[in-house]
């Protein structure tokens, strides 16, 4: 028993240590060399409550170093409280082909895709880029999207990773999203099979409406996971850029850090279930018990020196932390996975931005 306890201990060290050194060396090498074709591009932003990053976030559509692009941003209701800031931004940007479009389209039980649809519909390029509002986009966020086509390639997407927490909970909502989910989807993404992130979006239009249009995305729990299910049942991949595009994360309650990685984790459950049945092991907590039981307190105690210390180098490296604080932050995350990953197998039912939503339905919450 200790010797199959030792074994996985290995394993599993392995595994971390070359998905750690696999994207530090993916984020540090040159950047791709821009496409020669620059596309007519269709930027959607869909927004929906004001948050107080919402000004930066939005206004970097407006700060695109890209030759031919227009900006549709999509909310449901005229009387949303970002519809005035948007409509200030592009008054200051008239140089910027920018419109906001409101209304809803039920096209799906998924809020989001209902609000994107009439800018879909209305897009006038034959690239389109969904970019989520909380995104910071940097000037050649549309030139690294467009670097990841390829003949293979159904959709590019990207991981958020976060920036500028404030606070010890914001802190860990980065150790959640940077070194521990961006890394795995970056590390996916370099052995030739990446999976979608929400965050960004781009599609080929001919594409996407040979096979349902936005409606068909609204097949799974979340927009993600159908788009990697049905550009992998046509035969292509799921690209990501080569780097990850920044989330200012400001300010955050434990409980809302919880919430969200709960919402997560029933979306990964819905879409993946055999895939999340592996995540009872991520983190550090299965490998540090087998450590201990096989070898004692000080074998454990080394095995998170170095476990950690891979970790930490990459996100130091890479800005995704500072010393400190941030970096307990990691051992925390790790403590709090298996509970997650546990109250993930629960039900599919989740909540985002005030809707309950599950696989086929969606209802307004009271209040």
């Amino acid at each position: 028993m200790e010797i199959g306890l030792a074994l996985f201990v290995a394993g599993m060290v392995v595994l971390h240590l070359v998905s750690c050194a696999v994207v530090g060396w993916r984020l540090h090498r040159a950047p791709p060399a821009r496409p020669q074709e620059a596309p007519f591009i269709t930027l959607l932003r869909p927004v929906c409550g004001l948050d107080p990053l919402d000004a930066e976030t939005l206004g970097s559509s407006f700060a695109l170093d890209y030759p031919a692009f227009e900006v549709l941003f999509c909310v449901a209701d005229s009387d949303d409280p970002v519809v005035p800031l948007v409509r200030r931004l592009m008054a200051a940007h008239p140089e910027v082909t920018a419109r906001l479009l409101v209304g809803e389209d039920r096209v799906s039980a998924n809020p989001k895709l209902n609000n994107l649809e009439k800018g879909w519909r209305a897009a006038q390029g034959g690239v389109i880029v969904m970019a989520d509002s909380n995104l910071l986009l940097p000037p050649d966020y549309l030139w690294q999207v467009l670097a990841a086509r390829g003949a293979d390639v159904g959709l590019v997407s990207s991981p958020p990773v976060g920036i500028r927490p404030d606070g010890a909970w914001a802190e860990l909502e980065c150790a959640f999203l940077n070194s521990n989910q961006a890394r795995l989807q970056l590390l996916a993404d370099t052995l030739g099979f990446g999976f979608a992130q929400g965050k960004t979006l781009m599609w080929e239009r001919e594409f996407l409406d040979a096979r349902g249009g936005l409606a068909a995305l609204g097949q799974r729990l979340a927009e993600d996971v159908a788009a990697t299910k049905l550009v992998r049942g046509a035969g292509k991949r799921v690209a990501l850029t080569q780097r990850p595009f920044a989330q200012p994360i400001g300010r955050r309650s434990l409980g809302q850090v919880w919430a969200r990685q709960v919402r997560w984790a029933k979306v990964r459950r819905e879409g993946f279930a055999g895939l999340y049945s592996g995540e009872v092991l991520n983190g550090s907590v299965p490998v540090l018990l087998a450590a201990a039981l096989a070898g004692g307190p000080a074998v454990a105690a080394a095995v998170a020196l170095v476990w950690y210390g891979a970790e930490a180098a990459l996100a130091l490296a890479c800005g995704w932390a500072k010393p400190g604080r941030a970096l307990l932050m990691l051992v925390l995350r790790d403590a709090m996975l298996p509970a997650v990953w546990a109250t993930g197998w629960a039900n599919t039912r989740i909540e985002w931005r005030g809707n309950a939503m599950a696989p086929g339905a969606l209802h307004k919450l009271p209040g």
